[in-house]
């Protein structure tokens, strides 16, 4: 068992919330109007011009952002959704939620971005849409997934809750046109405590996602209740309620012209740890991925060498925490998941890649408000994990 390296815990990410983003959250309680809104509105206009697409319909979260966009495109019984092995939950759950089954494809070792030629592998007639994932805020191969599900009738929606101001090649995710889902989680580079985005530029898909986010009515609540309104509405289809209320968007609408400065300053502590932990060859980062790219640094993901110590990575977190180091994991694969391996009797092989990096990754803390002297303390507790556990 290591010392303790700090006094305080530093945790493995935390908001960075100013006093614009309190003041603009108390003017919208003031205002007396907290739900779907004008700050609302506002936040979807600010996303639609920094992004160049015609639509940006906020929901609740990058969850509810698939469901509805899943439900939108008609995936339901019979039909298959091929998914990362490594993502969060909510990628494949939203697929079983409808009725549909989720497919694993497997991930490339170094950069645990899912894997093209896997994901050819997996299509069949069944297969209505790929999941892809932009893992860690740097960008999937998309050139290589488009020309996959060209001309098949399979549709591409990007799960781009990692990538807000990520860019592939020469466009930021997002801005094509293309569906693509965002998530402001807490843990995201912005946050609106919790929210998403769904981005499009598809004018009648984007008017059946609005629908289903809020009970398949015409009208919100904002369009019926204003000074302008009329409170009649008719129900066009059974949907959801993920709207997003004005109290999340106030933060929204501050956080997002920080997203550049915020994402300098993770690119800054991301290269450090990498120059830090080349003094530690039993601890690896993801390779940068082989295309051009700006990487994004939602997460920062280093490996275990296989063999390298003779403690496990769940050893290596419980350490950690013991020097008052917070870390994460991101993630276990879904396909050894007791739901996904039970229904669908898969096995750890079914995604190699995947289920031999799950055993071995973890997250080091990263966000804009950490100082050198933090990210310091990390590298002091994974040295003395190395010094006491190497092989």
């Amino acid at each position: 068992m290591i010392e303790q390296v700090r006094a305080t815990f530093l945790p493995f990410s935390q908001p960075v919330l100013g006093d614009e983003e309190i003041e603009e959250l108390v003017a919208c309680v003031r205002s007396g109007w907290i739900t779907t809104g004008p700050r609302t509105a506002q936040f979807e206009a600010l996303f639609r011009e920094r992004l160049g697409v015609a639509h940006a319909i906020a929901v609740t979260s990058a969850s509810a952002g698939w469901h509805i966009a899943a439900h939108a495109l008609g995936i339901g019984p019979g039909d298959e959704v091929i998914v990362p092995a490594i993502t969060w939950a909510s990628s494949a759950n939203m697929v079983e939620l409808l009725g549909a089954r989720a497919v694993f494809a497997d991930v490339l070792p170094e950069t645990l971005q899912v894997d093209p030629e896997d994901v050819a592998r997996r299509i069949t007639s069944r297969t209505r849409a790929v999941i892809p994932v932009h893992f860690a805020g740097a960008p999937c191969d998309l050139t290589a997934l488009r020309q996959l599900v060209e001309g098949t009738g399979v549709t591409l929606v990007e799960d781009a809750a990692h990538a807000l101001g990520t860019r592939y090649q020469d466009r930021e995710i997002g801005s094509d046109g293309h569906m693509a889902i965002f998530s402001f989680h807490p843990i995201k580079n912005i946050t609106t405590g919790e929210g998403g985005m769904v981005v499009l530029n598809d004018d009648a898909l984007a008017e059946r996602l609005r629908l289903l986010r809020f009970h398949g009515v015409t009208k919100d609540a904002w369009s019926r209740y204003n000074r302008k309104g009329a409170p009649e509405y008719e129900i066009i289809e059974p949907g959801y309620k993920y709207n997003m209320p004005d109290m999340q968007a106030a933060l929204g609408l501050r956080q997002l012209p920080k997203l550049d400065g915020f994402n300098r300053r993770r690119t800054q502590l991301a290269a450090r740890y990498t120059a830090l932990l080349q003094a530690l060859p039993e601890i690896t980062p993801l390779a940068p991925v082989p295309y051009a790219h700006h990487h994004a640094w939602h997460l920062y993901i280093v490996c275990i060498e296989q063999g390298a110590l003779r403690i496990g990575r769940n050893e290596v977190l419980d350490e950690l925490a013991r020097a008052n180091i917070g870390a994460g994991l991101h993630f276990p694969p879904l396909h050894t998941q007791p739901y996904y391996r039970n229904k669908y009797h898969l096995r750890p092989e079914d995604c190699p890649c995947a289920a031999d990096a799950g055993s071995r990754i973890l997250s080091l803390p990263l966000y804009p408000s950490m100082t050198d002297a933090d990210q310091d303390d990390v590298i002091t507790a994974l040295e003395r994990v190395v010094q006491r556990y190497r092989a």
